[in-house]
C-alpha cells in the first residue's frame, strides 16, 4: 500500500520556502540603511542599567561607593552608553529621525541626563512624602515599582522627543513587563509625579499631566474613541487622552477617557468612569455603587 504521508524533509522544505519568501524588509532594516536588524532588547536593557548607574551610582552601581561617584567611573559609563546608544539608534526605523543622525541623538540624550536626575529627585521626594510606609528615599528608589516605571519613562521621553521612538517604546515596555505600569513615552508628565502601588496603570501617548500629580493602581488615562479616515482606520497623532492639571489625585481603578481636562487640585475617587471635564478643586466620589456624587470646591 502506497504511503502518501508527507516526510519530515518535505514539510520542512515547504515551510522554509514559504517563510523565506516573506521577510518584511520594510521593518527589519534601520532607518539609516546601515543596520540590517532592529534594536536589540537585551542591549536596550543594558542601556537602561547604565543610565540608572550614572544617575544614582551609589544605589544602582555594582562598584564600591567611592569609585562609583568618581569622574573616571562616570566617564567610562558615559562612553559605554554613547557607544551602545548610537549603535541602537542607527537600527531604529522611526520616521521622525530625519533631522538628527544617530550620533547627534546619542550626544543630545547624554546632555539631558543631569536634567533627568533633577526631575527624578523630585519624583522620589514626592513619592516618599506621599507614602507613610516609605522609610527612606533609597527604599522608594529601589523597591517601588512606580519609581522604576517613572525612571524608564523619563529616559524614554527624552529619546522619544529626539526621534528614537522605537527605542523609547522598548524602554517603556521593559518597565511595563517589570511593573505592570504602562506609560507611553510620548506622554508629557510634569515634575514631582508619583504612582502609588502602580499595577495596572495605563497612561496614553497624548496624555498631559501637570506638576505634583499622584495616581494609584489601576488608573487609566485613555482614549474614549478614535477618529477614522476614509478607510475606517484610526487617524494617528491626534490628541485623544486626558489633560490633568497640577495637584490632581486619581484614586485606584478610575478610568479617565478622552481629551478632557481635570482641573488643578481636583480629586477623582476610585472605580469611577470620567469622560467629562472636571473643574479645578472639584471632587468626584462614588457614594455607593452606580451613584457618582460631585462635591463643589470649597470657597
Amino acid at each position: 500500500m502506497k504511503n502518501d504521508s508527507p516526510t519530515h524533509e518535505s514539510v520542512i522544505k515547504k515551510v522554509v520556502s514559504e517563510l523565506s519568501g516573506c521577510c518584511f524588509k520594510e521593518i527589519t532594516a534601520g532607518a539609516s540603511g546601515k543596520c540590517p536588524t532592529l534594536p536589540s532588547q537585551s542591549i536596550i536593557a543594558e542601556i537602561i542599567e547604565i543610565c540608572r548607574s550614572v544617575l544614582f551610582p551609589n544605589v544602582f552601581s555594582t562598584e564600591q561607593p567611592e569609585s562609583a561617584t568618581s569622574d573616571y567611573f562616570t566617564g567610562e559609563k558615559c562612553m559605554r552608553l554613547l557607544f551602545l546608544l548610537e549603535n541602537q539608534v542607527s537600527c531604529d526605523p522611526s520616521e521622525d529621525k530625519n533631522l538628527l543622525n544617530a550620533n547627534e541623538i546619542s550626544l543630545n540624550f547624554l546632555s539631558t541626563l543631569p536634567k533627568i536626575r533633577g526631575i527624578l529627585l523630585g519624583d522620589i521626594e514626592a513619592t516618599f512624602n506621599g507614602d507613610p510606609a516609605a522609610e527612606s528615599s533609597t527604599e522608594v528608589l529601589i523597591c517601588y515599582p512606580g519609581m522604576r516605571a517613572i525612571i524608564n519613562y523619563r529616559i524614554a521621553h527624552e529619546l522619544y522627543n529626539l526621534g528614537a521612538r522605537l527605542i523609547a517604546r522598548l524602554i517603556c515596555e521593559i518597565a511595563h513587563s517589570e511593573t505592570g505600569i504602562d506609560i507611553h513615552p510620548g506622554a508629557v508628565i510634569g515634575e514631582r509625579f508619583s504612582i502609588d502601588h502602580g499595577t495596572g496603570v495605563v497612561i496614553g501617548a497624548t496624555s498631559i499631566i501637570g506638576n505634583d500629580v499622584k495616581i494609584y493602581q489601576g488608573v487609566t488615562l485613555g482614549a474614549k474613541s478614535f477618529d477614522t479616515d476614509e478607510n475606517n482606520n484610526p487617524i494617528k497623532g491626534i490628541p485623544r487622552h486626558p489633560i490633568l492639571g497640577n495637584g490632581v489625585i486619581v484614586y485606584s481603578n478610575a478610568s479617565i477617557l478622552g481629551r478632557i481636562t481635570i482641573g488643578d487640585n481636583a480629586v477623582i475617587g476610585g472605580n469611577i468612569w470620567v469622560d467629562e471635564n472636571v473643574a479645578p478643586g472639584e471632587r468626584l466620589i462614588q457614594a455607593r455603587p452606580n451613584n457618582v456624587l460631585r462635591v463643589a470646591p470649597k470657597e
